[in-house]
This record gives structure tokens, sequence and C-alpha cells, in this order.
């Protein structure tokens, strides 16, 4: 008898892992890797919560998911109220499920996993999102009364999707404008369909249509109006700018610009958005490399050498100038990349690309490095070993280096103040900026960040967003009030 509870009182210690597409299957297609929980693994890895008094993973979530409560109603089998409960302050949980990185968000605060693996979260909220849709019972909240305010988003990606449903959701009239043509930002064009299904995305951007956002894409604000245009010419109240950090970076060295070389975000832009991996079906066209290196220790960088392995490389190569214990790329994707057969070569930096005599790369030289002092990002700062050089045969390379900030939008807003490095000044806690009216948030406010941190952003500017138009309006209301 005791064994037994022993037993069980161990298998409470580990979460219910998700079923996957075996690596050797998954690399000859698109599909989504996992295949999520059934209704039964859904109750079983929910029972693990403790229904803590004091819940801190709600602490760590930024959007403010009442964790506790919706994993009560999984535990109950009330799939669809659970799904009701996580969109009262999320209106993308079947994004936030399958891409955010739950392990230092959520989970981190998990008071199971202090003696065993934390309570699933991500995978319960990504169960729940897709119940709701498989069951086809969508519940749009009531509309609240029409404020008569017009509130411009500028950028359809996680942060302007959140901050459009809570201003939606306020009673204002919002526009949601989106600079390429299908809405979801880096939603639709940065992530692979293996990792976050197209149609996951689209399904989610409907629902935030619903909720009575209008949405206009094509529309690359900087360009087709300025933002002193929407307020002056089109009558918006207020303005939120939630455009990622979109401009590509390169490490400045030879060869850069040869055929072959792609930055990360063509790379995915191109296979993600466009589909060139299904061309000539689709029209963009992508080159399909048999040696590919791709250059980088981040998501992307992950992200990008999954997709070359998929369209029929025969050799992928993720180069990293640190160990893999400083990759910034969430464990889950870098233990996916190693199950698929990309060969890590840590402890490397690219010097040069070289060229095949007609303008193609054909061949990528490298260093070798090793670790010294910790430089201001706290992790140990590479150091090149002299004399280690050597070339790799390549035809495709990738470099996955981060982005910084596109000054498209910026440069036509000459009041909006910016940071030494082309970012947007905005207050952490509002988001408020240099400029009366708008806000902002997300990548072109922090730099690179994450799904659910530009997420956070948004609901921070949507509320201040509120504060703002009560003392907007609040000396003509009493002069009205007065008359």
């Amino acid at each position: 008898m005791e064994e037994q509870e022993e037993k069980k009182e161990q298998k409470k210690k580990i979460k219910v892992k998700m079923r996957e597409q075996p690596p050797l299957e998954r690399i000859k297609n698109f599909n989504e890797v996992p295949h999520g929980y059934s209704p039964e693994e859904a109750v079983e890895e929910a029972t693990r919560c403790l229904s803590c008094k004091r819940p801190t993973c709600v602490d760590y979530c930024p959007v403010e998911v009442d964790i506790p409560g919706f994993l009560k109603l999984v535990k109950e089998g009330k799939f669809l109220e659970a799904a009701y409960k996580v969109k009262e302050t999320n209106a993308l949980p079947a994004v936030c499920g399958r891409v955010c990185p739950q392990e230092v968000q959520c989970e981190s605060g998990c008071i199971v996993g202090k003696k065993g693996e934390p309570v699933a979260i991500g995978n319960l909220e990504r169960f729940v999102a897709d119940y709701e849709a498989e069951k086809g019972e969508v519940m749009i909240p009531e509309k609240p009364k029409p404020t008569g305010r017009k509130i411009a988003v500028i950028g359809s990606g996680p942060g302007g999707l959140t901050c459009a449903a809570d201003l939606a959701m306020s009673g204002h009239q919002v526009t949601l404008f989106e600079a390429l043509h299908k809405a979801g930002g880096v939603l639709i064009y940065g992530i692979p369909e293996f990792r976050l299904p197209k149609q996951i995305v689209a399904r989610e951007v409907d629902y935030i249509k619903k909720l009575g956002v209008e949405l206009v894409v094509n529309a690359v604000i900087g360009k087709l109006f300025t933002i002193d245009e929407l307020f002056n010419e089109y009558g918006y109240d207020a303005c939120f700018i939630c455009i990622g950090a979109g401009l590509p970076m390169f490490m400045g060295i030879p060869g850069e610009n040869l055929n072959g070389v792609y930055s990360a975000n063509e790379f995915l832009t191109r296979s993600n958005l466009m589909k060139s991996y299904l061309f000539p079906n689709y029209d963009t066209p992508i080159k399909k490399g048999k040696r590919v290196a791709v250059v980088g220790g981040g998501n992307v960088a992950m992200d990008s050498a999954r997709i070359a392995m998929r369209l029929g490389a025969e050799k992928v190569y993720l180069i990293y100038r640190r160990s893999e214990v400083e990759m910034p790329a969430r464990k889950a994707e870098v233990h996916h990349a190693h199950e698929e057969g990309i060969e890590f070569l840590l402890l490397t930096n690219p010097t040069r690309y070289i060229d095949d005599g007609k303008g193609n790369v054909c061949a990528v030289e490298c260093v070798k490095m090793e670790l010294g002092e910790p430089d201001e990002s706290g992790r140990r700062k590479p150091v090149v070993i002299k004399g280690s050089e050597f070339q790799m045969e390549i035809d495709i390379a990738i470099p996955a280096l981060g982005t910084k900030a596109n000054p498209l939008l910026t440069k036509t807003t000459t009041d909006l103040k910016l940071n030494k490095r082309g970012y947007i000044i905005a207050e952490e806690a509002t988001g408020m900026t240099s400029k009366r009216g708008v806000f902002a948030g997300g990548d072109i406010v922090t730099g690179a960040a994450t799904v659910i941190l530009a997420m956070g952003a948004g609901r921070k500017a949507a509320r201040a967003t509120n504060e703002y138009l009560k003392w907007k309006y609040w000396d003509v209301s009493n002069l009205a009030k007065a008359i």
C-alpha cells in the first residue's frame, strides 16, 4: 500500500508529456510537431495543480491570467468554461500556449516545480483554446456602450492585437493597421508552421475582429499616413505603436552580400508568410540548399535551421560563438533541433563568406572560440583562439543575429523621442511616449523580446490609454456642464 502511494506521489512530480511527431517523420513536413493533450491527459495534468492560496504563477504572467481558476475548471472537465476564463485577460491563448516561454514565466513561479516538474500551464492553455475552437463554441463577450473615441493601433503582432482587444472591450472604436497583407506580425511571418500553424493565428485574429476591431492591411504608417495625419485628418484620439524591431542585423564580415546569404528575417518571411517552400504553387521562391549554415543561438536561429532541414538540406550547421548553456533559445527548441539532426558548431564564429567566382556563397570561414570573463549581458565573453581558422563548404548562409528598430515610422514623427539605438522611449508602466496621445510597447521599445512580453505591454498601454482619454476630455466635459 505504501509502495503504491509512493508511486502516486512520484508520478505527481512528473508532468504529462505531449505526444509528438517522430523526428525522422517531421523533418519531411511542416506540420505541427506536438499533438497537444487529449481531454484525459489535460485533466491528469491539471490535477497536479495545488490550487495555492497565494498563486505565484500569476505574478509571473505578463497578462495576468487567472491560472488557478482556469486549471480548477480543467480538473472538473469544464473545458469551455476554462477557455472563457483564460480569455478574460488573454485574447490569444492558442498562440501563448504554443510559443510563450512558460518555463521562465508562469511555470517558473509554480510551487509544484519546487519538488518536481512545474504544472504544464502552457500546454493546458493551448488545450482549452483548441477545445473551444474545435467545439465551435467561441464566446464573444457582450460589447460595451460605445465611447465615441477612436484609437489607432499600429502593428498587428501580439502586442497590437492584445491592446486592440482590450480597447475594443472598453467601448472604443479601434483600427488596427498592418504593414503586410496578413495580420499577425511576427506570429505570421516569423514563426514556422510546425511551431505555430497559420490557421491558429488567423483564428485568433478573427476573434479580435469579432470584438469590433477594424483591420486595415497593406498600411505602412510612416508612408501611407503619418501619426500626425491620423490625429489631425482622420480624427483619432490616441495611438499605440507596436511595430516590433524588424530591421535585420549583420556581422559586417566579407561576403555577406553574396547570393545565397539570407537574413533570417527574409528567410523566415519567404518561407512562413509567402509559403515559398511550396514554390511554384506560391509565387515567392527560395533557394533550397544542400549544406546550410545558420549563425546564432536564439529561437530565430533554431527556426531557420529547422526550416532549412525541412526544405531538404543534407546538412544544416548551427554556428554559435558561445556554448549551449549560454544559448538564449528555449530549451524545447534546442532539444527539437538536436533530435532533427541539426549539427551544432559551438564556440565557433564566422569570419567571412567565400565567393564561388560567380557571386554565390560556396563556403564559410570560421574561427574557434573560448569563453573568457562575463560581459555586460552576464554571459562569459567569447574570445578568439588564434590560429584556429577553418573553412566549411556551404551553399546557403542565414545570419540570425537579432534585429534593430526600423526607422520608417519614427523618422516621420520628429517629436517622438528615441534612445541612441533608435528605439522609442516610453514609460514602462504605461507605455506613454514623449508625444501626447501616443503610447508604445513591445520590441520597438525594449528591443527584441518575447510574444508574451509584447502582449503585457499591450495590456498596460490599453489601461493607460483609457486613463489618458478620461483626462484629455476632462476640461471639455466640465466646461459643457458649466454652460
